[in-house]
């Protein structure tokens, strides 16, 4: 049969028909996305160094249980976090999650200035009863977003574990929250680098003991937090920090 179809008909139909093809190759990337994504609550020990277990969890930091948790913040500038882009969406953002169930204190605490963020800057908080997971929250600060660099979070991760062992924790959980602050960072090099910067300030730790110029009460785990898209990545990153620590 013959068709009565006028070029621009034709031409409509297949403008139609490349517009399925894109929405087909946009849901199979969606589906692809989603299977790489890890669960909410997944565990892993990616790791054991001197005796502590290097735990990777899919978890914000405020529903983790914990002795101490560790969150990280850059000096503040307005609603940066909830902007959404570039900081994560709500429903995936660890420091919005943990801002509201503080009652808005992390909001607080950095808008007026009584924290304000610098690299290295640490406030210890004892939350409410039952608001966070963690018993305790050690805000440690990333100073300016603008001048991020991944070196950075070696020191971080120093500053954290020296904050733990004055705390005499047997536990602590750490979320950088880069992503969470609009920040593209490499997310396997900054994992990797929390690991380096909390070992070596571990063994400077054990060091001292060994001269008798310091007390260390040990630590059992360290759990290190990941959303759902980047928990396999940070994995990597970790493994490869755990496998250069113990050569």
């Amino acid at each position: 049969m013959k068709n009565n179809f006028t070029p621009q008909s034709r031409l409509a139909i297949q403008k139609i028909k490349i517009a399925m093809i894109m929405f087909s190759v946009f849901l199979t990337g969606t589906a692809a996305f989603a299977q790489a994504t890890t669960a909410i609550g997944t565990t892993k020990v990616w790791g054991t160094v001197d005796g502590i277990a290097v735990e990777g969890v899919v978890q914000g930091p405020s529903a983790q249980v914990s002795d101490l948790q560790v969150a990280c913040v850059f000096e503040y500038t307005e609603g940066d976090i909830f902007n959404t882009p570039p900081a994560l969406p709500a429903a995936l953002n660890g420091l919005v999650h943990l801002d509201q169930d503080m009652k808005g204190l992390l909001t607080e605490i950095r808008k007026s200035g009584k924290f304000l963020g610098h690299a290295n800057e640490t406030l210890l908080i004892t939350p409410p009863k039952g608001s966070i997971g963690g018993k305790r929250l050690l805000l440690i600060g990333l100073g300016d977003r603008n001048k991020f660099a991944p070196d950075l979070m070696t020191g971080i991760g120093s500053v954290a574990m020296r904050e733990a062992l004055k705390l005499g924790v047997t536990n602590f959980a750490f979320a950088s929250d880069l992503k969470d602050a609009g920040i593209d960072s490499p997310t396997a090099l900054v994992a990797g680098n929390v690991v380096k910067g909390i070992f070596e300030a571990y063994r400077a730790q054990l060091w001292l003991k060994d001269k008798q110029l310091a007390t260390v009460k040990p630590i059992s785990k360290v759990i290190l937090l990941a959303g759902p898209a980047f928990f396999t990545t940070a994995g990597e990153g970790i493994q490869e920090a755990i496998s250069a620590i113990k050569n």
